[in-house]
């Protein structure tokens, strides 16, 4: 099987599939997707309760989708500023959703080492540099952490153009393809059953259907992220939006003499239009962004229209960091992830209907997805704790647009977050163009 990214290229586990699913039958939790969420979740149902019947089934292999695909950013971000928060549920509740976040990025190193899974964690923190007068105004507005003028940024990371930055200590840099095999192999372990190359072609109350039978389970855990869309019924709870990586070839210490990035920090800037980036442990830079045109219909597949968006992404990385020009790409990958209508995670157990699910991380999901399981377990074995209180528990999505307003505003959204970017680079002011976004999504 080709491997669909450096990650899982690289993660040292077979990726023939698992056995598929062949008869129906029953359990008491089924979970549909053998990402990071559905992993989390059987992960932690099992440790606290070890007789649970838990099944997962996925139609490719675990980590198939953006576990296996991302930036390899494990994180305290969240996708809605805690500003936002502090507005709609309170600032108590923001500080404790950003401590949750926090707790658990060193929960999972924390995890690796205890479960001998080696992701290559290193909590090198994330630095978000400033490149000209609109960014640094932004950053100074909005940043969290400790502040660093343009010296002290490039001390760290020798970029191009740098006014200044933030640097926030609460982010690892990881190999996400052995965390999350690694963590599949954990969780089967304990006593989950994981079906492969076994689609779910129907989540319904107390029954998953498959072509290979129905799984009846008194709890059913959508855990299937931007590819929510592929559920019939489904398609306007979670837009699947395109995030492309690039990997260049490992780089000799002549390179990094120049650029520095010597505790492995991930790596972004202000722009609207996100970049991320990471120093991998083989010496690699791992560069990623948004950008590529989201599909008619909420497709999910296919790679044509890609080149325009990986040549961008090439470019990028050489404009930030000039030391890199030369360097070969070897890797070029991406997938889709979940974006809600007004850009806030869920997690949400509907009790009536035995019905649960967790998604929406708009990226940020390395974090998020541990403690969405974490919590996940919780509602389903009606445990109160303090993870149940947080604000994205039990959030309702308001549904994206039917097409075509869906493919215009999707698409709207990313071209204005583009022209900002110019706008902003041609004048050094702030664009207004982008205060319409978080009007359009808030």
């Amino acid at each position: 099987m080709t491997a669909p990214s450096l990650w899982l290229e690289t993660c040292g586990d077979d990726l023939t599939p698992r056995p598929p699913m062949t008869a129906s039958l029953s359990a008491d939790v089924a979970i549909v997707g053998a990402g990071f969420t559905g992993l989390w979740t059987a992960h932690h149902l099992l440790r606290e309760d070890p007789t649970l019947r838990v099944v997962l089934v996925e139609r490719h292999v675990a980590g198939w989708g953006a576990s296996g695909r991302n930036g390899g950013w494990c994180s305290a971000l969240f996708p809605v500023p805690w500003t936002r928060i502090a507005r709609d549920h309170g600032p108590d509740a923001a500080r404790r959703m950003e401590r949750a976040l926090q707790e658990v990025v060193d929960e999972i190193g924390e995890w690796c080492r205890r479960n001998g899974v080696d992701a290559d964690y290193v909590k090198g923190g994330t630095l978000t540099l400033a490149r000209g007068p609109a960014q640094l105004a932004r950053l100074r507005a909005e940043g969290s952490g400790q502040w660093l003028d343009a010296e002290e940024a490039t001390r760290r990371v020798a970029a191009a153009g740098v006014d200044g930055g933030v640097f926030n200590r609460h982010c690892a840099a990881i190999h996400p393809g052995r965390l999350v095999r690694g963590l599949a192999r954990v969780v089967e372990a304990q006593g989950a059953t994981i079906f492969e190359g076994t689609m779910a072609t129907g989540v319904h109350p107390g029954r998953v259907v498959t072509r290979a039978g129905t799984l009846r389970a008194n709890i059913v855990v959508r855990a299937t992220e931007g590819y929510t869309a592929d559920i019939p019924d489904s398609h306007r709870l979670l837009a699947p939006v395109w995030s492309l990586i690039i990997a260049t070839e490992p780089l000799p210490h002549s390179v990094w003499s120049q650029i520095g990035w010597r505790e492995r920090e991930t790596l972004a800037d202000e722009r609207h239009l996100i970049i991320y980036a990471q120093r991998t442990a083989d010496d690699r830079i791992v560069f990623g962004g948004r950008g590529a045109p989201y599909r008619f219909g909420s497709q999910t597949t296919g790679s044509a229209g890609h080149s325009a968006t990986y040549a961008g992404l090439e470019s990028a990385l050489h404009e930030l960091l000039p030391q890199t020009n030369g360097a070969a790409i070897t890797h070029r990958w991406g997938g889709v992830i979940g974006v809600p209508r007004d850009f806030m995670p869920s997690v949400t157990l509907d009790r009536a209907s035995g019905l649960a699910w967790a998604g929406g991380y708009v990226g940020d999901g390395v974090a998020c997805t541990a403690l969405a399981g974490q919590t996940l377990a919780d509602l389903i074995l009606g445990h109160d704790t303090d993870r149940t209180t947080l604000p994205w528990v039990g959030h309702k999505w308001r549904r994206w647009e039917p097409e075509p307003l869906r493919w215009l505003g999707v698409r709207g959204m990313t071209a204005l977050m583009a022209s900002a970017d110019r706008a902003e680079a041609r004048t050094g002011r702030p664009s207004r163009r982008a205060a319409l976004l978080d009007r359009l999504t808030s």
